[in-house]
């Protein structure tokens, strides 16, 4: 790779923004497309679908084999609420790669103990979130019920356009949920990207039920189509070679 195509490609990856290096394979030319390029590119559509799924692969295009590489910010979680269901839901999006991170202010929750090898941080979330420089490859979860906490949280998390917003509590709750952040501010379009009820409806019942839905359900706004109604390919896990 050139000196400056790998400059250029450090330089995104360095601001956490997705690029894909696309390499003409009897050639060995290479150009990199930035996030911000893609649907004014011709291979619009292989892009969005490679990086969607986070992995580099090969393609046949104008009778032409090329091979993308994708080079994807790690997708990280961030939830309010040192509660069971965070106890089930960390190492599991952990094990599907995610960059975990608790934040809840009550420190008999927010234990070493409850959370092991899991980034804590025991604060309230206007002190908590900011220095997270969260974006729109986190996927946000409120799991604590308790609107002193979740609701600042939230609109912390709409702010930063994270690719996934969720919050626990049923639709009663989360019609009053969404009439208190009206009252700060919020927009209807904004408050329409909460998930709550949170999770897919699979009937889940125990923490560790409600933390598959709930990791189902990030992951079908992470990998499925915008048409279907879900995040752009801009947030992928990962970073595929």
């Amino acid at each position: 790779m050139k000196n400056e195509l790998l400059a250029e490609l450090n330089a995104e990856r360095a601001a956490r923004r997705p690029v894909i290096v696309v390499t003409e394979v009897p050639t060995g030319a290479q150009r990199l497309v930035k996030i911000a390029d893609f649907a004014g590119d011709p291979l619009a559509a292989e892009l969005d679908r490679q990086l969607r799924m986070g992995k580099s692969g090969m393609i046949e295009a104008a009778g032409r084999k090329l091979f993308l590489t994708v080079h994807a910010p790690v997708a990280r979680l961030v939830v309010t609420g040192a509660v069971h269901i965070s106890q089930a839901l960390a190492p599991l999006a952990r094990s599907l790669d995610y960059d975990v991170t608790i934040v809840d202010p009550r420190t008999a929750f927010a234990s070493p103990e409850r959370f092991p090898d899991i980034a804590l941080i025991a604060e309230w979330p206007d002190a908590a979130l900011p220095p997270l420089n969260i974006d729109r490859y986190t996927a946000f979860v409120a799991l604590t019920h308790d609107p002193k906490i979740d609701d600042p949280a939230l609109l912390h998390a709409l702010a930063r356009e994270c690719f996934y917003i969720g919050a626990l509590g049923s639709r009663k709750t989360h019609a009053k949920r969404v009439e208190r952040l009206k009252a700060q501010g919020a927009s209807e379009a904004a408050l329409a990207r909460i998930h709550s009820p949170i999770g897919l409806a699979i009937g889940a019942v125990s923490p560790a039920e409600i933390a598959v839905a709930i990791m189902a359900e990030i992951t079908a706004v992470l990998r499925l189509p915008r048409e279907a109604g879900h995040a752009p390919a801009a947030a992928v896990t990962g970073t595929a070679a």
